[in-house]
């Protein structure tokens, strides 16, 4: 890798600052600077919706799944697929029953203040472990890369430096900005990955396919193993995805803040189903990627190529596979991809920062100047933590891709079974939805650190977190509201602002 490649970069990082505001412009009100004013077009927000969702953790964690197993992760997009459609017909309709601002405001109009507040603090921390895991997932090509070009750093400094930048036009344009931008590196790093494949294919053929297939990499359907347990298998991966993506684009403030910014309802369901097809073809893609690695790198492991990491493979490729500024460009993508994602959590986390937790324990009303500069400085408040778990996570040997998803689905369940558990009880209380959203949250805690820290076996696999949430949700609760006469009394969204006042 050569100096040029560093000066495309820095072009880059400069060239993302300077569109992001450019596209937004200087947002000046509070449903501006979350929602966009709700102008903005479903195709934009599907593309955004997908490179929030992908990160770094797809583009450099994706290819080595294939490289050292193979294609069975796009099961995984199957279920993807189906647990949208549900979501767009099941939820979005009630995020679009009058002006909520985040995904848990239906938590307070149907509970009351106390268990969207509760939501929102757990969407907040979920998102700044898992988001932190994905910052490490951009920093670690970027330290092999600069690494070789003798300039030695720690992640710590390329933390801060990512940070720096995507808080800057995440800070001023607001969620325009994020959306905009998101669309642009969507296209940069989806244009890397063919052309990686592109660069191998030249140089070796369509023989990778080939000896792909005859070393049964391109299987794609697993029906074996344990239903529960096994992650990699057909049922997991199908019905447990479905319901991963109905708790991660239907309850997560990071997705449903993009659904929000729509312009109408319809155009909001059209961006979350399309979005799922486009994530499997992304998929595909990057397995593709990691098939024509193996057939490049002669079927070595990782370690044979002195990496460290098995997640280095692609980062790998790009230092010593593609041309000077080609090389620059390819990093750029994988910055692209950290930056979309970092950029929509920042938002994501001031906006539910502002309406789910400052906004309800504030005794008098928060007027809209007020949540905008909060909003804001909540920004840069989320932006500097990112460090600490970034800094915690990369001893961590195991796949980077799960380890997010995993670290994500501990809340996912509580947070999916919440709302699922609103709409079809309707005897149940504040108090039944907040004691038993803390219990679905430590029964999926307790397996994640069992797996990863204590025992290293797989107990529940990591896609069946959201339903084993939603189980302990409706079951527990159903019988605490035994409590409660049949019909309880819905609180509205008025109440809950009054109760505020």
């Amino acid at each position: 890798m050569q100096i040029i490649d560093l000066l495309v970069i820095i072009a880059y990082l400069v060239a993302t600052a300077w569109l992001g505001l450019k596209l937004s412009g200087k947002q000046k009100d509070l449903k501006g600077y979350f929602l966009g004013s709700r102008n903005l077009p479903w195709w934009a927000v599907c593309l955004s919706v997908v490179a929030t969702e992908t990160s770094a953790l797809t583009v450099i964690g994706i290819p080595v799944m294939s490289y050292l197993g193979d294609i069975n992760y796009l099961q995984l997009g199957l279920g993807y697929i189906l647990g949208r459609v549900v979501v767009a017909f099941f939820m979005l309709p009630r995020y679009y029953d009058g002006e909520m601002l985040t995904a848990y405001a239906y938590l307070g109009k149907r509970f009351g203040t106390s268990t969207q507040t509760t939501a929102g603090v757990t969407f907040l921390f979920t998102r700044l472990l898992a988001d932190g895991i994905r910052v490490l997932a951009a920093a670690i090509p970027v330290k092999v890369i600069l690494d070789g070009l003798g300039i030695h750093t720690n992640y710590f400094v390329i933390i801060v430096v990512l940070s720096l930048v995507t808080i800057a036009y995440t800070f001023i344009g607001g969620i325009k900005a994020v959306v905009w931008v998101d669309v642009a590196q969507m296209c940069l790093y989806v244009f890397g990955g063919l052309l990686s494949i592109i660069v191998i294919t030249a140089s070796f053929g369509g023989g990778w396919v080939a000896d792909a297939a005859s070393a049964g990499k391109l299987n794609m359907f697993i029906f074996e193993g344990n239903p529960i347990s096994a992650d990699a298998s057909f049922i997991p991966s199908l019905l447990g995805g479905a319901i991963f993506a109905m708790a991660s684009h239907g309850s997560d403030q990071l997705v449903v803040q993009r659904l929000l910014s729509c312009r109408s309802k319809v155009e909001a369901q059209k961006a979350l189903i399309v979005s799922g097809v486009v994530v499997f073809v992304q998929f595909a893609i990057f397995l593709a990627v990691g098939l024509a690695l193996w057939a490049y790198y002669d079927h070595k492991l990782p370690a044979d190529l002195g990496l460290t990491r098995d997640d280095e493979i692609f980062p790998l490729f790009i230092i010593e596979g593609l041309p000077p500024g080609v090389s620059g460009l390819l990093l750029a993508g994988i910055l692209a991809a950290a930056m979309s994602t970092l950029s929509s959590s920042l938002s994501a986390l001031s906006s539910s920062t502002v309406n789910d937790v400052y906004a309800r324990l504030k005794r008098t009303p928060m007027t809209d100047a007020e949540g905008f500069n909060v909003g804001r400085w909540a920004t840069i408040g989320w932006g500097v933590a990112f460090i600490l778990p970034a800094t915690i996570f990369q001893s961590d040997e195991g796949n980077i891709v799960i380890l997010a998803l995993g670290v994500a689905g501990i809340t996912y369940g509580g947070l999916l079974g919440a709302f699922v558990f609103g709409i079809i009880n309707k005897r149940a209380t504040a108090v039944d939805a907040n004691i038993t959203f803390a219990l679905a949250v430590a029964v999926n805690a307790f397996f994640f650190v069992m797996e990863k820290y204590v025992t290293g076996e797989v107990w529940v696999a990591w896609q069946w977190y959201p339903a084993l949430g939603i189980i302990v949700m409706v079951a527990l609760g159903g019988f605490l509201s035994l409590r409660h006469p049949k019909t309880q009394k819905q609180t509205t969204v008025a109440e809950v602002e009054g109760s505020n006042r």
